[in-house]
């Protein structure tokens, strides 16, 4: 095959055609971009696969901020998605504590702790309430015989505990503050 002319043209030539400046033509020759022929002691570039050189280079550079702009919507796109997803877990979890199917643990820590003083309060209660029984008592077991008997009653009672959600609902409208909104349309 017979070879092509070469229509050469100077760094200038090029620098002006393209709208660069002729550093920047020298820069792209350093980089590879595009393809030099030394004559005379000066760069010369073949016209046509100058243009054809830096028209491709133009065009991978967009692609590859096309690219990059793509992988940055991706990522905007799946971090929207894991926060919607999270707020959708947290509406579910707020519904679940509304409908009494689960409960915080600063709620059960304060039932258990209520739970907790009324049991003191019992065993706090109980030597004023055995002091005059056992006082007429001649004999030791006829003295245990009354604590049991008190000891057992307490913790009857206690067997008659019962989880009461109606308890763990008022905690959660006092935390968000609708029992004043609830008291205020019970007055309307």
């Amino acid at each position: 095959m017979a070879e092509a002319k070469q229509n050469l043209q100077s760094t200038d030539v090029i620098a002006k055609l393209f709208g660069l400046t002729t550093r920047r033509i020298q820069q792209l020759t350093k980089e590879g971009v595009i393809q030099a022929v030394k004559v005379k002691g000066a760069n010369q570039y073949d016209l046509l696969p100058t243009i054809q050189a830096y028209i491709k280079y133009l065009s991978d550079k967009a692609n590859g901020r096309e690219q990059k702009n793509n992988e940055n919507t991706a990522a905007k796109e799946k971090a929207e998605a894991d926060l919607k997803t999270a707020k959708a877990e947290i509406a579910q979890l707020q519904l679940d504590e509304l409908k009494g199917r689960m409960h915080r643990s600063e709620d059960v820590a304060a039932m258990t702790s209520d739970l907790v003083y009324a049991i003191r309060s019992m065993i706090i209660a109980l030597p004023g309430r055995l002091a005059v029984d056992v006082a007429d008592v001649n004999t030791a077991p006829e003295c245990s015989e009354i604590i049991r008997r008190e000891c057992y009653a307490i913790l009857e009672e206690l067997s008659q505990y019962e989880y009461n959600p109606d308890a763990y609902a008022k905690r959660v409208r006092d935390r968000e503050g609708w029992s004043e909104v609830i008291t205020d349309e019970q007055d309307d």
